[in-house]
């Protein structure tokens, strides 16, 4: 994906998501839920004049890192080599606060509506979406496994991406698929967990065991 489309994509969501604000501002209940706990639970509410807008706030700032995280990278870890993928990344991440956004309104409108369990299976999706390219990601400070030993390593960091790749892919499908039909939140979210721990570990196992034989 190129640079135009994803500020293009990025700027849409923004004004679709203020329209909307604008749309239904007069008719929204007072407070508005801003976060869930474990069990799906709304647990933190927000005054509407300034929770509603809490969204396009944060995807403002997620646009403007499109374009300031790749100046910001330094020498021999840039984007430039996967831009189409980190384009992609901030994109799919942008289209995940566009959901959250209207879960949040909904559940706004509606207490009863199914928001926490909405939530959960959306970052399950998230992760499924990312997983299928994580791949392609090469050695950056901002997206992907950072850990100090794929930092330091390209071998490292490429066999971890693939690990991770496929881990967050299923998991992510399955999770989003469980999520929506009903399955425990608490579990799920620490299913979640533990596949992000796995390249972590995985990443330092490698890099001693490349490091003993003198590869790294």
């Amino acid at each position: 994906m190129s640079n135009r489309w994803a500020l293009g994509f990025l700027l849409a969501f923004i004004l679709i998501v203020s329209a909307y604000n604008l749309f239904i501002y007069p008719s929204l209940p007072e407070k508005i839920p801003i976060h869930w706990n474990a069990r799906g639970e709304i647990d933190d509410w927000g005054a509407k004049e300034w929770a509603v807008w809490l969204v396009p706030a944060i995807m403002l700032l997620w646009t403007g890192l499109v374009v300031a995280l790749p100046w910001l990278s330094p020498r021999h870890f840039k984007v430039d080599p996967f831009r189409p993928t980190f384009n992609y990344i901030m994109v799919v991440t942008g289209a995940f606060f566009v959901l959250v956004h209207w879960v949040m309104i909904q559940a706004a409108f509606d207490h009863r509506f199914p928001s926490g369990r909405l939530v959960v299976a959306a970052v399950f999706l998230l992760f499924a979406l990312l997983g299928n390219v994580l791949g392609r990601v090469r050695r950056n400070f901002w997206v992907g496994v950072r850990t100090p030993w794929t930092l330091a390593s390209d071998t490292v960091w490429i066999a971890t991406h693939r690990l991770a790749a496929r881990l967050f892919a299923l998991t992510g499908f399955c999770g989003a698929i469980a999520g929506v039909a009903g399955a425990p939140l608490s579990p799920l979210l620490v299913s979640l967990l533990i596949v992000v721990l796995i390249p972590v570990i995985y990443s330092l196992v490698l890099y001693k065991r490349l490091e003993a034989v003198g590869k790294v």
